[in-house]
């Protein structure tokens, strides 16, 4: 078996170790005569796999206990319906557009009442974070939101913005468990795992409890509502149990490693060997400010269309897959997630230093 170093923004790569022990047990899981995913979620063995996960999860990112933790379906597009339907009770929100993704999410939630776009770096295509700290936060608004790690652009917000009170809801799919979170710093945080945790079909919401609201907007469909899942132990309807056992295997992975800050540290050091040798590079660069640049999401360029295809393409054959930057900016993006070994890093950087030889 020859596994190539796959740096795709997700689905994404897996730790090994978890690969070989979902195989391993894929046949049959434990001594239930099945597989997890042919057993029912209303089960003793799935409930005890949900329960492990979720007080795993729980000790890796030190959730207080006046949180709820969630096991949904339908993604990030999902998430940026049902927050508005959930939280707006004054049918207003500020927004802080960072990305892509953050702009869909403000998109999505003028469909539900106003929108009020409090900071944003589009100025300069994405490039930057806007000062967040004396914003003016509306008074009117239910909550102020952030994409914490833009995906596409490559950003994070490194220092949380001064909300004035408010609610803050904040999106970490493409840095959950990446590094240390203060949990109690947020209203609600989701993330979808198919990037740092798991494989896609499930997504993460940690949502402080007196935010679970009755009285949703009126039309919110039931399956939409956070307090039908909190409720129902996020077993509401037939959850995915496999891509939650599956999330559950990269949790114990992850404890074992020494939890978030022990990945913080190697998170640093790959995100280092990227930029140290972007920084150097006669012919390839980065695209964001420095004080802003992610460590899981790196996009950079040569400033030329058809040497970044050619680039791409050599890269491929070398067994360095999906490189090719997002569809609305071009370029390369490498994600260097949890699961990506500092070995691969290595081996890009290499290889770039020989492609660049090559085209001076």
């Amino acid at each position: 078996m020859s596994r190539v170093f796959n740096f795709s923004a997700g689905p994404a790569v897996l730790p090994e170790e978890v690969l070989r022990t979902a195989q391993a047990e894929l046949l049959e899981y434990k001594n239930s005569g099945m597989s997890v995913m042919e057993m029912s979620h209303r089960s003793k063995d799935f409930e005890d796999i949900l329960d492990q996960a979720e007080s795993d999860l729980r000790t890796l990112m030190n959730i207080p206990d006046n949180y709820k933790v969630l096991f949904l379906q339908g993604g990030g597009c999902t998430q940026f319906a049902m927050i508005p339907m959930n939280l707006m009770k004054n049918k207003s929100a500020d927004y802080i557009i960072t990305g892509n993704w953050s702009k869909k999410a403000a998109q999505e939630a003028e469909i539900f009442g106003i929108v009020n776009k409090i900071a944003s770096s589009e100025d300069k295509n994405f490039s930057y974070v806007p000062d967040l700290s004396d914003l003016n936060i509306s008074e009117n608004a239910d909550y102020v939101y952030i994409c914490q790690n833009e995906t596409i652009h490559g950003t994070t917000i490194r220092k949380l913005p001064n909300t004035k009170g408010k609610i803050l809801v904040a999106d970490l799919s493409s840095m959950f468990l990446s590094e240390p979170v203060d949990v109690s710093k947020y209203g609600v945080l989701w993330g979808g795992v198919q990037k740092n945790v798991g494989p896609a079909g499930v997504t993460i919401v940690i949502i402080r409890e007196d935010l679970i609201y009755d009285d949703v907007l009126p039309f919110t469909p039931t399956m939409l509502k956070y307090k039908t899942h909190s409720d129902n132990k996020s077993l509401y309807n037939t959850p995915p149990c496999f891509n939650i056992y599956v999330c559950g295997l990269v949790f114990k992975w992850l404890l074992k490693l020494g939890g978030t800050e022990a990945m913080k540290k190697i998170n640093e050091e790959k995100a280092k060997i990227l930029y140290d040798f972007l920084d150097s590079s006669k012919i390839f660069h980065g695209t964001v400010e420095k004080k802003d640049r992610s460590f899981m999401n790196i996009p950079f360029v040569t400033g030329n269309k058809e040497l970044d295809a050619e680039f791409i393409n050599a890269a491929t054959n070398a067994g360095l897959k999906n490189l090719k930057g997002h569809r609305t900016v071009g370029g390369m993006r490498a994600s260097l997630y949890n699961a990506m070994p500092v070995e691969g890093v290595k081996a890009l950087v290499e290889f770039m230093a020989d492609f660049e030889k090559g085209h001076i």
